[in-house]
């Protein structure tokens, strides 16, 4: 299990690559709220948008999860506990006004970078608008 990167794991670059090119400014591997002992893998503090690239074993992908054959049922509490964390996290997130972007590691690049582009332009300009003259 030591060879499971944490962060830094080839989705996540390419996502940020591309990201960087469009222009786009970001934190990673950072907490979005100092309260919450959490981190998301791209963090557009001033957008309030939080990125997390969720691996298709570890949070359960309906599309690519398969069970362990060994172990089954510590890995399916293990699998279950990740998609309720991942769950509360997002509406923790959500209550303190944050935008919370998942994408999956098998997803294309490309769309996935493309699709975080405009969720986080969208958040700004709502942010910019917000502020009182």
């Amino acid at each position: 299990m030591r060879a499971n990167k944490g962060r830094d794991t080839g989705p996540e670059r390419r996502i940020r690559t591309l990201l960087h090119k469009a222009g786009l400014r970001y934190r990673v591997n950072a907490r979005p709220l100092p309260t919450l002992r959490r981190t998301a893998d791209i963090v557009f503090p001033t957008a309030r948008v939080a990125v997390f690239v969720d691996g298709c074993y570890w949070h359960g992908c309906p599309d690519h999860y398969r069970p362990a054959r060994a172990n089954d049922q510590f890995w399916r509490e293990k699998i279950d506990g990740n998609r309720a964390r991942d769950r509360e996290t997002d509406r923790l997130l959500a209550d303190a006004g944050w935008v919370v972007v998942r994408a999956w590691e098998h997803e294309d690049p490309v769309d996935a970078a493309e699709r975080i582009g405009q969720i986080v332009r969208r958040a700004s300009h709502e942010r910019r608008a917000a502020r009182p003259a």
